[in-house]
């Protein structure tokens, strides 16, 4: 597996060869340029605050911790960017990758939706902290509950200014029976 650094040299791995007993406590902080985004919807705009309780049962890992950090998102209706904080609990199962059979099609149980795979006995945190932020990101982000978004005409920014432009619209279809009129007599 290829060891993940920050530019402050801190490995984004969890080496379990490393935990000592049962249950450890793990406390990091990733600088926010370790996080290359570019093919993500956001960009980490802050450090990335990571806590972990492990828990180890035999050959199974048991994550329970926390995530803080800032996200830049684009509004899905003005397209300005803004930020969002995001602090986030999660509890994950870790099995050894050899435990991961994939035989064909088989119903996932809920307890599934929280298990991942491990190899070479680590974990990739760097990795978990990206699936974990991608699940709290909303469907449509949006830089406040009042955006007006763009106008579909000119394009101008409504919450910054007004147009001139008409934003009725009327079904074509219904064109011809627009000069009806209902009280003339046949």
């Amino acid at each position: 597996m290829v060891e993940m650094m920050t530019p402050l040299g801190v490995p984004m791995l969890l080496d379990l060869r490393q935990m000592h007993g049962a249950h450890d406590r793990l406390v990091r902080t990733y600088a926010a340029s370790a996080f290359d985004a570019s093919q993500e919807e956001y960009d980490v705009a802050a450090d990335v605050a990571l806590a972990l309780d492990v828990h180890r049962e035999g050959r199974r890992y048991r994550l329970v911790g926390e995530l803080r950090t800032t996200l830049e998102l684009s509004c899905g209706r003005c397209l300005n960017r803004f930020t969002k904080p995001v602090e986030l609990s999660f509890a994950l199962l870790y099995l050894p990758y050899a435990d991961n059979r994939g035989e064909g099609e088989i119903e996932i149980e809920e307890e599934d939706l929280a298990t991942a795979y491990y190899r070479e006995d680590q974990i990739d945190l760097g990795q978990l902290m990206r699936e974990q932020v991608f699940l709290v990101l909303p469907m449509k982000p949006l830089c406040g509950d009042g955006c007006r978004g763009l106008c579909p005409v000119c394009g101008i920014n409504l919450n910054e200014g007004s147009c001139g432009c008409v934003h009725a619209w009327e079904d074509p279809r219904w064109a011809s029976l627009k000069g009806y009129d209902r009280g003339a007599s046949g």
